[in-house]
C-alpha cells in the first residue's frame, strides 16, 4: 500500500512539473519572433503588447472563479478544462490570419493557465503537505523551465516554415500534459470531490493579503515584461531573431536555476526577508545596468534580473502558503494573491510598449521596473513570520 502511495505521488509530481512546462510557451515564444509578427500583421508595440497583457489579465481574473467553479464541478474537472482550453488555444496558432486572431488565442490561453495555477497550489499543499516548499519550488522551476525552451526553441521552430509554426508547435508537450493529467484523474476519482472543501474565507479586506498580492504583482510584472520586451530590446541593439532568443532563454535559464536554489536555501528557514531583500536587490542592478550600461552586456544583466525574478517568484508563492496551515484556506489565499498580482502586472508590458513607441526605446521602462524593485525590497521588511497568525484570524478573514 506504502508503495502503491509513494508511486501515486512520484506520477502526480511529475504530471504538474510537466504541467507547469506548458504554462509559459504561449507567452515566451512571442518575443523572439516578434519582428516577423509584427512585419506580417501590421502590428505596433502597443498591440503586440496585448500578447502578454491580455494573458495576464486573464490570469488575474480567473483566479477569482477558479474555486468557486471547483465547489460546483469538482478541482480536477476544472484543471481537466483548462488544459483542454491552453492546448486548444496554442492549436489555433497554426492557423493566425490577423491580429486580432492571434490576441484572442492569448486571451483564451491565459484563462486556461489562471485556472490551473490557482487551483494546483491547494492540490500541492494536500498533497505534499510535508514538502510544500520542495514541491512548489520544482513546480514554478517547471514554469520558468518552459519559457526557456520557448524562448530558445521558437526562432528554430520558425527557421523552417514562418512564426505560426514558431508559435504552434508548442501544442505538443500541452496535449501529452492534458492527457497524463486526464489518465491521472480516471485513476483518482476520489480527488474530484474532496479537494474544494473548506472555509469560505474573503481576503479583500485583509492588509496582509493585499500586502502579499503587491509583492507578487511587482515581481510578475517584471517577469512578463522581460519575456515581452527583452528580445526585441536587443534586436534593436544588433541582435538576430535566434541571438535574442538565445538572450531571453539565457535569462529564463538563470530564473531556472534561482527557482531551485533559492527556495531550498530557504526551506528551513522560517524568515523569509533576508533572501527576498537580496532577490530584490538583483533586479535593482539587473534593470539598472540594462537601461544605464547595456554595452557592458546584456548577458551580465540578464544574470542578475533572472535570479532575481527566478527567485522571487516561488518565494512569493512559498511565503503566500506560509500563512495558511489548511491546504483549501493556503489555496483560496494563493487564488486571490495570483489574482490582484496578476492584474497588476498584466499592465506593466501595455505600458512598456507604450514607452517604446513615444520614446522610442525601452530604457524608461527598466527603469520604472529597477524602481519598483527597490520598493519591494523595502516592502519585505513587513513579513515577519512571528505575525502571520495574527494577520489571519477568523476575525482578519470575514470581511
Amino acid at each position: 500500500m506504502r508503495n502503491a502511495f509513494s508511486r501515486s505521488h512520484l506520477l502526480l509530481g511529475v504530471i504538474l512539473l510537466l504541467i507547469g512546462l506548458n504554462l509559459r510557451p504561449v507567452l515566451a515564444s512571442v518575443g523572439p519572433l516578434l519582428v516577423a509578427i509584427q512585419a506580417d500583421l501590421d502590428m505596433s508595440f502597443s498591440q503586440a503588447s496585448f500578447l502578454t497583457s491580455l494573458p495576464v489579465l486573464a490570469m488575474g481574473g480567473a483566479c477569482f472563479f477558479g474555486f468557486r467553479l471547483a465547489d460546483y464541478v469538482g478541482l480536477n474537472r476544472v484543471i481537466s478544462a483548462a488544459l483542454v482550453l491552453l492546448t486548444a488555444a496554442i492549436g489555433l496558432r497554426f492557423w493566425v490570419d490577423s491580429s486580432a486572431m492571434l490576441i484572442l488565442t492569448a486571451l483564451l490561453a491565459g484563462l486556461g493557465i489562471a485556472l490551473i495555477q490557482a487551483l494546483i497550489p491547494a492540490l500541492i499543499k494536500a498533497r505534499f503537505a510535508d514538502k510544500v516548499s520542495m514541491m512548489m519550488g520544482l513546480y514554478v522551476t517547471a514554469i520558468m523551465a518552459g519559457a526557456t525552451f520557448a524562448a530558445y526553441g521558437s526562432p528554430l521552430l520558425a527557421q523552417s516554415a514562418s512564426w505560426r509554426e514558431g508559435l504552434g508547435h508548442w501544442l505538443w508537450p500541452a496535449l501529452l500534459a492534458l492527457l497524463l493529467w486526464l489518465s491521472w484523474t480516471k485513476a483518482n476519482p476520489s480527488d474530484e470531490n474532496n479537494q474544494n472543501k473548506g472555509t469560505r474565507l474573503r481576503f479583500w479586506g485583509n492588509k496582509r493579503a493585499w500586502h502579499l498580492a503587491l509583492l507578487f504583482g511587482v515581481g510578475t510584472g517584471a517577469y512578463v515584461c522581460v519575456l515581452a520586451w527583452l528580445a526585441p530590446y536587443a534586436m534593436e541593439r544588433g541582435y538576430s531573431d535566434q541571438q535574442a532568443g538565445l538572450l531571453l532563454a539565457y535569462l529564463t535559464l538563470m530564473e531556472v536555476v534561482a527557482g531551485l536554489l533559492f527556495p531550498y536555501l530557504v526551506q528551513h528557514k522560517s524568515d523569509r526577508r533576508p533572501m527576498m531583500m537580496l532577490l530584490c536587490l538583483l533586479q535593482v542592478l539587473g534593470f539598472a545596468g540594462l537601461a544605464l550600461a547595456p554595452e557592458l552586456g546584456l548577458f551580465l544583466w540578464a544574470t542578475l534580473m533572472g535570479l532575481g525574478i527566478g527567485g522571487m517568484f516561488p518565494l512569493a508563492m512559498i511565503l503566500t502558503l506560509d500563512h495558511q496551515h489548511d491546504p483549501i484556506a493556503a489555496g483560496r489565499l494563493t487564488a486571490f494573491v495570483q489574482g490582484i498580482g496578476y492584474l497588476l502586472a498584466g499592465v506593466a508590458p501595455y505600458f512598456a510598449g507604450v514607452i517604446r513607441d513615444n520614446l522610442q526605446g525601452f530604457e524608461a521602462a527598466w527603469l520604472l521596473l529597477a524602481s519598483g524593485a527597490a520598493l519591494m525590497l523595502l516592502h519585505s521588511l513587513r513579513f515577519n513570520p512571528k505575525g502571520y497568525a495574527e494577520h489571519f484570524s477568523a476575525k482578519a478573514t470575514a470581511h
